[in-house]
């Protein structure tokens, strides 16, 4: 029997390009054994597939290409490991769904559902899960700092609203440091989440659906050495990630139960992340829901695999609704 063809869609249109990079040649390097695989970049310029030193440009009527020898190269499947826009919010998922290509990740409503953090949050706290309180500010809006800290308290984080890897998110302690941490916001989208800050321990959990059932992975600890768990401190080691993460078992069990409805009420598929933070009253706080978890060597996801002596080919592979 003859090996399925797999594309590995990698690359994005945001500042998560050289991250996603990473994660598909993880996803690249440990399918490979078990279909026949092409790295697929997706980036503004254009879409295209890798052979060896070369590029093929993708046909985007069926998600094809045709290699120097004249072969028109179709798929079977696509591995999604392409994070923020246009994937995570849900642009990719739907041209998929549109042309009939089975894929990995999530619908594009879910999607694009748990890509606005606006939202998502409020269907989660709908589901009896506890968020951070927030305010959500447009670009146009007059916005009253006073007004927000004396809502939110200090510390607080302001956000993206639509935006991943904690790119463009502040820690502000003070009044006087919010118009700036707008701006940076308001430079990844034209909407921003203000939150409070839930002061104590960030975990993660990874989740995925392993023989037609909803597993929660393991719990990770988060020790970020900067202020808070941000870009630099998940893509540039400025941070201790410990599996399984030092919490009651109390709040394990509430994690890996709430990771999970969030997986089933949301409709989620393939491997996703769901983020926490345990407060000091051990009561954990859901702070975001990830449909393309980071996938590279130094991810939270692989390590948690790891840990439970996972196989990444064979979870990967069960991401595919092949």
């Amino acid at each position: 029997m003859s090996k399925k063809t797999i594309a590995i869609a990698m690359g994005g249109y945001s500042g998560e390009y050289d991250v996603s990079m990473g994660s598909g040649q993880v996803v690249y390097d440990h399918l490979s054994p078990h279909f026949v695989c092409y790295k697929v970049i997706i980036a503004k310029k254009g879409w295209h597939a890798e052979v060896g030193d070369e590029q093929f440009p993708i046909n985007k009527h069926d998600f094809s290409f045709t290699d120097k020898e004249n072969n028109t190269i179709t798929f079977d499947g696509v591995f999604v490991a392409v994070h923020g826009t246009p994937a995570e919010d849900g642009l990719l998922p739907a041209y998929f769904e549109l042309i009939g290509m089975p894929h990995s990740t999530s619908n594009a409503f879910a999607s694009a559902l748990t890509f606005n953090k606006a939202e998502c949050n409020m269907v989660i706290r709908n589901m009896g899960i506890t968020v951070p309180e927030s305010v959500y500010i447009h670009q146009n809006d007059s916005v009253n700092a006073e007004d927000i800290v004396e809502k939110l308290g200090l510390p607080l984080f302001v956000k993206p609203n639509c935006s991943g890897s904690s790119l463009g998110v502040s820690k502000v302690k003070s009044a006087s440091g919010f118009e700036q941490a707008l701006k940076t916001a308001f430079a990844e989208d034209d909407a921003v989440v203000v939150e409070s800050a839930v002061i104590g321990t960030e975990v993660a959990c990874g989740v995925c659906k392993r023989e037609d059932k909803i597993s929660a992975l393991a719990i990770t600890e988060i020790v970020p050495k900067n202020e808070f768990f941000d870009y630099e401190s998940k893509y540039s080691g400025l941070s201790e990630e410990i599996t399984p993460a030092r919490i009651s078992e109390k709040a394990k069990l509430t994690i890996m139960a709430q990771t999970k409805l969030v997986y089933e009420k949301l409709k989620l598929n393939g491997l996703a992340r769901v983020d926490f933070i345990i407060d000091h009253n051990d009561v954990p706080h859901l702070i975001e829901v990830n449909t393309v978890p980071g996938l590279s060597a130094e991810s939270i996801l692989p390590k948690q695999a790891k840990f439970l002596d996972i196989d990444l080919g064979t979870l990967f592979a069960q991401s595919l609704p092949l």
